[in-house]
């Protein structure tokens, strides 16, 4: 998402987007799946300890979270499919999809917030034990993606609201669909990982 002579590659132009966000995303996949393999490593070390505190860990949050997600990935999808059927004078139609994801982006960061309060609350912090360091760690730095997909999409959603993606004019949206979804993806990842799953020792 540079600038405007970005908005003009053909329609059906692979990987969809700006090549750039495709090397931040395998950057940042490459992140993600070390934290994950660290967090492995060390469930299996001190198995005593991360499998008493998992069950602590309320699971709905995250199936909450997991929906508002997934119900926002469907919404910068469906975006996608409406700027690409689009003329330039209908291409604004895609902006109310794209608001779908704003809402549900900043859904999942109040619900994420709610979470954290209670854990602090029962005086359960960064510093507690190995188990919530990553608990933390990982799903703050989730948070951080989620935060900027936000905001990503909000700029994208204002300029689609002045018509500025359609049919001959799509990498820009595209772009912000390919960031989304890989934040989705990840969470979809995240939280079976920490919520659900034992390692086997």
């Amino acid at each position: 998402m540079t600038g405007e002579n970005l908005v003009t590659a053909p329609k059906n132009s692979y990987p969809p987007g700006d090549l750039a966000i495709w090397f931040f995303i395998l950057a940042e996949l490459t992140a993600f799946f070390a934290l994950f393999a660290t967090y492995a490593v060390s469930y299996r070390i001190h198995y005593p300890l991360f499998a008493a505190m998992q069950p602590t860990l309320d699971a709905r949050w995250g199936a909450v979270n997991t929906v508002l997600l997934l119900l926002g990935s469907w919404g910068v999808a469906r975006a996608v499919v409406a700027a690409k059927a689009a003329s330039p004078q209908e291409g604004r139609r895609s902006s109310t999809w794209l608001l779908l994801g704003v809402a549900c982006g900043f859904l999942f960061l109040v619900s994420k917030g709610f979470e954290y309060a209670a854990k602090f609350r029962a005086g359960i912090d960064l510093d507690t034990n190995l188990f919530f360091t990553f608990y933390f760690s990982l799903t703050a730095f989730h948070a951080m993606h989620v935060l900027l997909g936000v905001v990503i999409l909000a700029i994208v959603a204002v300029k689609a609201r002045h018509g500025s993606y359609h049919r001959d004019a799509t990498v820009g949206i595209e772009t912000a669909a390919s960031y989304w979804h890989m934040v989705d993806l990840v969470w979809l990842i995240l939280f079976p990982l920490l919520y659900l799953l034992t390692i086997p020792v």
